[in-house]
């Protein structure tokens, strides 16, 4: 039997990290480093900002950092090519530099060309669109979509966009499928306020809940949290460690993820996650097979 967040804690279970007590007065950054922490700061900001772009209200309210601070760093960003700012609204974006360089630290990164022709065939075969998103810190990136050829696209990420690890169905699974318990719970804690101010429904105790089912099951389920009358599900692809390294998921309208497709649609997910797991050269850990056989046996019941 799983382990779980919500209910009593394990005979024998470690009692959950604390962290670290933060000292009275830590001595400050040097000049220099706190600059770099701060511009990389607001290119993280703008990235959660998406294709929309931000204001410089809204950089200075997110960072917390005073408007001269925010707007010598923008415009330092600008000299970069890392940030643009549109002349007509105004607002800031990510520069062209910061894609050349994430096109670079992509080849480092196997696991986007090796699952894109899996994502296809995911939405070929389903009708319905398919993601791949991977972890970065605390959120989950989308990295690939591929839509189906059923009419009603369920499009709520695009490649590039971000949410809070545990919000949507494909983060939901890589936060899930996280072994160590306590950082799953520290990564709950961590994210709280974003995640509240996200969408109210996911408060810590229900996405504990939701960690609690999606282990359980072996799938994440996503049933309309995000945008009503839109599913999804999600399947975790995990490391050697039995860490997920990404996720695979499919979102579609209500009406086409009733239980019965529900399944065909999870069993879907599962075949590609093999394969993909395959042509990475890694095995499976037990704890991996044993939740899919778990989700399996449940929905053949």
């Amino acid at each position: 039997m799983p382990e779980t967040l919500t209910g009593a804690p394990a005979r024998g279970a470690a009692p959950a990290r604390r962290g670290p007590a933060v000292p009275a007065a830590a001595p400050a950054a040097p000049t220099g480093t706190q600059s770099v922490e701060r511009a990389i700061s607001l290119l993280r900001i703008l990235a959660r900002r998406d294709a929309g772009g931000a204001r410089l209200v809204d950089v200075v309210a997110d960072s917390g950092l005073n408007k001269p601070t925010v707007r010598r760093l923008l415009l330092v960003l600008m000299r970069e090519g890392l940030v643009d700012q549109d002349p007509g609204s105004r607002r800031y974006h990510l520069g062209v530099e910061t894609f050349a360089l994430g096109s670079v630290a992509a080849e480092r990164f196997g696991i986007r060309k090796i699952a894109a022709p899996a994502v296809l065939r995911i939405a070929e075969a389903s009708g319905d669109t398919a993601y791949l998103s991977v972890r970065s810190g605390f959120d989950a990136i989308c990295v690939e979509r591929q839509e189906g050829a059923f009419p009603i696209r369920t499009l709520t990420l695009a490649v590039g966009d971000r949410r809070p690890l545990g919000v949507g169905a494909g983060s939901l699974a890589l936060l899930a499928f996280q072994p160590d318990l306590n950082e799953i719970r520290s990564i709950i804690d961590v994210n709280a306020g974003r995640v509240n101010s996200y969408a109210p429904r996911f408060e810590p105790q229900r996405l504990l809940a939701l960690v609690d089912q999606t282990r359980s099951q072996g799938y994440a389920f996503n049933d309309g949290l995000i945008v009503a009358g839109m599913s999804a599900v999600a399947v975790p692809i995990l490391n050697r460690r039995g860490e997920p390294e990404a996720a695979l998921s499919i979102a579609a309208i209500d009406s086409r993820m009733t239980p019965e497709r529900r399944a065909q649609l999870v069993a879907l997910l599962q075949r590609e996650r093999e394969r993909i797991e395959q042509q990475l050269g890694r095995t499976q850990s037990p704890g991996a097979r044993d939740l899919a056989l778990r989700a399996r046996n449940r929905m053949r019941a």
